[in-house]
This record gives C-alpha cells, structure tokens and sequence, in this order.
C-alpha cells in the first residue's frame, strides 16, 4: 500500500515537473521569438555592434532605429551621435551634409551643422532677429541680426587713457575692459582699444565701402553687413597696440598676452584662425566679444567659437 502511494506521489511529481519544462520551454521559445522579432536583434543583424545598438538605444527615437532595421547599415551615424557637440534634432542634417561633402571630419559636420553653415550665409530662410534676452550672450553673425535702430542704452566712453578717440561700450564692459587693461599694463604689455560701438548706419558706410574698394567677395569675408555687425551689440573691442596693424598684430606681445589672458576679464577672439568656415569671416586676432568670465572660460577651454557654444549651450538647452 505504501508502495502505491508513493508511486502516485511520483507519478504526479513528474507530471508538475513535464508540465514546468514544457512552460519553460515554450517560454524559451516565445522569448526567442519576440528576441528575433526586435529592433536590437535586426540592428545586429544588419551589422551593428552591441556598442554601436546601445548608443543607438539612448539617443535615437523609436522611429529612427526601427528604419535602421530596414536599411543599409550606416556606418556614420554612430560617429555622429557620440560626438560631444552633438544635437538631437540635427542629426538628418549632419546626414545629409556628410553624405553632401564626405571628406568632411565628423567633428566639423557637427559644428558646421550647429552654427547653421550648411545653409548660405544670410539665407532668407535661416536668418532671425536676435533673442535680446540673453543679455551679454546675445547671438549676432550672418544668421542673427540687430535691428537699425538699435543702440545700447547703457553705452559708456572709454577714457583717452584706454583707447582712441571716440571709443563706447556698454558700461560693464567697460569696466572689465579697463581691469583687464591695467593687468596687461601691469605685465608690461600695452593694449589699445582702436574700435568699439558701431551704429547701424556706421556699419552701412563701413561695408559699403569695403566693396568699393575690393569688392562683395572682400567685403563679405572681413565685414558685417549693416545689423548682422557685434559692433553694433555695444560688447565688442577691437584691441591693438601701438607700432602695429591689424594684419600684423597677432604677432606682437600684445596679443600673445591677450591670447593667454583676454578669457579671465571676460572677453574671447570671436573670430580664430582657421575657423572661417563657421563665423564666416577671416581670422581677426584683434576683435575681441565680452561674453562674462564664466563662458569666456569654457569657450577658452574647449577651443570652440562662440556660435559653436551658443548653439550647444544656449540653444540646445532651450529645446
């Protein structure tokens, strides 16, 4: 009798135990199924590394792997995606600028994207009056304009002492200008602020005459047009010193100091060497931009323009 029992204790052990596998088993099975049928899986399938899905995961929709799934693999797109700089909504325009000009770096995609230098400078459909409200982060270049009629209500005269005759700026700039003047006088080195505050119709005689004399291309590549000018923002100096050019003055002591020291009082060289192709003018060594001492800072650190910071930072930030 007790032999019975037992065998119907086992007999019904082994059925739960046939019952679990199989569960466990068609679990396996659906898992698999469900696996096969997923985005990770068909990335993988089409090529992609796990390091390459999981970056795909974190940073692009839903909609955008699933068309990963169904195309050719792209080798780009994760070296887009992982680039410091990089800005979500951007990225078919990072795409479709690398596929325009492939020999591009990826980093200068990025940056070239960012500043809107994939668009012609000035294009009607791109350029937008500034956003006042940034206050001395206000962005002004061939895509931001200042309207005519404006002019800085704080603008301060910097004294004779400091610069050339009739030279303004706002009144704090002003002030770190001068703190910064007294430093580098202080380190045996003298700085001149030679122009300052540009008024809108200023800046129309100014570009008008350049293309006279040298004509659009010239003028386009060294000056602002009439309200696209930082001249007009009451934030920017051009600084020299004495016994020197604009072209030559990137050689002197003058603008090493700058060029080591300008970031700590606020200020930046809006437009390096080299970076052209995202300001939209040549390198001018002398045009200094007050942005404050924390971002002049962070722009001096990361080597980037002003614009590639404005439209990481300030912009990116927004949306």
């Amino acid at each position: 009798m007790k032999k019975l029992k037992l065998k119907r204790k086992y007999k019904i052990l082994l059925f739960f135990i046939t019952i679990l596998l199989a569960i466990i088993f068609i679990t396996l099975i659906i898992k698999n199924i469900i696996y096969r049928n997923s985005d990770k899986y068909k990335l993988l399938e089409r090529g992609y590394s796990y390091k390459e899905v999981a970056a795909f995961e974190e940073k692009l929709s839903k909609k955008r792997i699933e068309k990963l799934t169904t195309t050719k693999k792209n080798d780009v797109i994760y070296k887009i995606i992982t680039q410091k700089y990089y800005i979500s909504k951007n990225l078919d325009r990072y795409l479709a600028y690398q596929a325009l000009k492939p020999e591009t770096k990826i980093k200068d995609v990025i940056a070239i994207v960012n500043v809107n230098a994939d668009n012609e400078w000035y294009d009607k459909n791109t350029v937008k009056e500034t956003d006042m409200s940034k206050g001395d982060l206000i962005l002004v270049n061939k895509f931001n304009y200042l309207k005519p009629d404006y002019i800085p209500d704080d603008l301060e005269t910097i004294s004779i002492q400091y610069a050339y005759n009739d030279n303004q700026v706002r009144k704090h700039v002003n002030k770190a200008y001068i703190e910064m003047w007294k430093q580098a006088k202080s380190d045996g080195v003298l700085i001149i602020a030679s122009s300052s505050f540009r008024k809108y119709e200023w800046q129309d005689t100014l570009f008008k005459r350049y293309t006279v004399q040298k004509g659009e291309a010239y003028a386009e590549s060294v000056s602002a047009r009439p309200g696209y000018s930082e001249h007009q923002s009451g934030l920017t100096i051009d600084i020299l010193t004495t016994n020197t050019t604009m072209a030559s003055f990137d050689q002197t002591d003058a603008f090493k100091w700058l060029e080591k020291n300008a970031y700590k009082y606020g200020f930046i060289i809006r437009y390096p060497k080299g970076k052209t192709y995202l300001t939209g003018y040549s390198y001018e060594s002398w045009h200094y931009r007050y942005v404050g001492k924390e971002v002049a800072s962070k722009i001096y650190k990361e080597k980037i323009t002003f614009d590639e910071y404005y439209a990481y930072y300030i912009e990116n930030k927004q949306n």
